[in-house]
């Protein structure tokens, strides 16, 4: 595949995560509407930050009038866990790509990007990741800066509904790989089982979102690293 047709793919498979953003990213409007943010600091905040927990968290601190240090550790703690995508994606990747290209893939690696990206078989086409971006980020942008404008004329129940869309992405990002790989469904069952018992049990329950998230990360990946390493799989493929 040439890097045209990667890029084309990526704006293709783009839309459905752009009009997902579009819709979600109207509930991060709304704070930052009541964070004294204007449309236009809103559109920006969300082109360049492009993580809905991590702007969620900083739009709260500026809501709070919290000193620029504190904003800035807390932005960092939600969002941590985009190191460890990141770190996964540099492991896809030719070795000729060039470092300012795996740069402007990790600038935008959100949650969907990333595992749309993850998801492709062999080396990583950066191409095929700015499709994505292109499609993804401008929509999500424009969502916030909407919100800002006309996020409050609808109930928070039904912005709240409309959140769905998102979940249903991450269900068809994790689904067809399930289907191919027993290790990949495996790994899956045990992160929907351990995040539901991190959400219950006493202590673990009143942790940071994204430090659990980061946790399960590290430990499911590991085991599934251990109990069947990558070379195995490239070998099987290859057979």
């Amino acid at each position: 595949m040439d890097k045209r047709q990667a890029y084309l793919n990526g704006l293709r498979d783009g839309i459905p995560i752009g009009l997902g953003y579009f819709v979600v990213s109207f509930s991060l409007g709304i704070i930052a509407k009541k964070a004294g943010l204007t449309p236009v600091d809103g559109f920006f905040a969300s082109f360049f930050a492009a993580a809905s927990a991590g702007e969620y968290a900083a739009f709260l601190m500026i809501l709070s009038s919290a000193p620029y240090f504190n904003t800035f550790v807390i932005s960092l703690i939600t969002n941590a866990r985009y190191m460890l995508m990141t770190t996964a994606l540099s492991q896809r990747f030719s070795q000729k790509t060039p470092i300012w290209q795996r740069v402007l893939v990790a600038f935008y690696a959100s949650d969907e990007i990333f595992g749309a990206t993850i998801a492709r078989p062999g080396y990583i086409m950066p191409t095929y990741s700015y499709g994505l971006s292109t499609v993804a980020i401008p929509l999500w942008s424009l969502g916030t800066a909407l919100g800002v404008v006309a996020g409050n004329v609808l109930p928070m129940r039904v912005i709240s509904a409309l959140g769905v869309a998102l979940y249903g992405m991450f269900l068809a990002i994790i689904v067809p790989p399930s289907k191919k790989d027993t290790a990949v469904l495996l790994a899956v069952i045990a992160s929907f089982i351990s995040s539901y018992l991190c959400g219950i049990l006493p202590v673990i329950s009143k942790w940071n979102s994204s430090t659990i998230t980061i946790l399960l990360t590290i430990v499911i990946s590991s085991v599934a690293a251990i109990v069947r390493p990558r070379a195995d799989v490239e070998q099987e493929e290859e057979a």
